[in-house]
């Protein structure tokens, strides 16, 4: 094994170390430049490197496996998200810490979507975080209850993106709205939160409790953010009337007879 080979495996370039001898035979015989030559191994190790990282990424996420970009059903979006959706699904926001703030009534997809657009930035190389909003909130107040909350912020700042989930639901005590605020001040024009609610902003004092500390929250999300209205009928009492619809029996299996005496023979 060559000195060179060593350097590239101790600098965990093992995907450089395995082709560099092809792409070097390419390179002479095709005339390539020096930076030509090094360009294209970096490109391979990095491709190589994406491909291993998004299965433990998406692993790590804790995104539900049934919310995926697969599934969402697209049409059934409102117009307005549907054209923004693209955008958002590239990432820039993520490199201008921007939010995300999804709002609508119970079943009209916020949770699915912004899963979606998780995945989609989990395969362009943002490490994603999903949590329903009270599950953070307990994990925060018991690590400021443990005295390590400055260290687990730290560990959640690895993440370029949180999701977190029907932050609507939340029926704090102080302690938590104070836990839920650091976060949200923690992350601020640093790191990108998505949230889903079911509340608009004037019905979050029910979030918040404090009006000053509610005020504090929203001008905090909202300077950077983009927010997305879902609106429509609830995905899942429509599936709900589809499942019916479908289990229903006809008439002839509810009523044998019927169809016999339908089969008669005319004379």
């Amino acid at each position: 094994m060559s000195t060179l080979e060593l350097m590239l495996r101790e600098l965990r370039l093992g995907t450089v170390v395995r082709h560099a001898q092809e792409v070097a035979i390419r390179a002479e015989r095709e005339g390539w430049s020096f930076t030509r030559y090094l360009h294209d191994l970096v490109e391979m190790e990095l491709l190589e490197r994406g491909q291993r990282r998004t299965p433990k990424w998406l692993k790590d996420s804790g995104l539900p496996t049934g919310k995926t970009w697969t599934t969402l059903e697209v049409s059934r979006l409102p117009e307005p998200v549907r054209r923004q959706l693209p955008t958002l699904c590239e990432g820039h926001f993520v490199e201008r810490a921007h939010n995300i703030l999804a709002f609508g009534l119970p079943g009209r997809g916020k949770t699915h979507l912004l899963c979606a657009i998780g995945q989609a930035l989990i395969e362009r190389g943002y490490r994603v975080l999903f949590m329903p909003a009270f599950k953070l909130v307990q994990r925060l107040l018991t690590a400021k209850q443990e005295l390590r909350l400055e260290k687990e912020l730290r560990r959640l700042d690895g993440y370029a993106v949180v999701i977190l989930d029907d932050i609507g639901y939340l029926q704090q005590n102080r302690d938590e709205m104070e836990v839920l605020f650091t976060f949200l001040a923690e992350r601020y024009e640093r790191k990108s939160v998505l949230i889903s609610s079911n509340l608009v902003f004037s019905q979050w004092d029910r979030i918040f409790k404090d009006p000053m500390t509610t005020a504090a929250a929203i001008d905090r999300l909202v300077h950077h953010a983009t927010i997305l209205e879902l609106t429509g009928p609830s995905y899942r009492t429509d599936k709900a009337k589809e499942n019916a619809n479908e289990a229903r029996p006809t008439l002839a299996e509810t009523n044998p007879t019927l169809e016999e005496s339908t089969n008669i023979p005319s004379n």
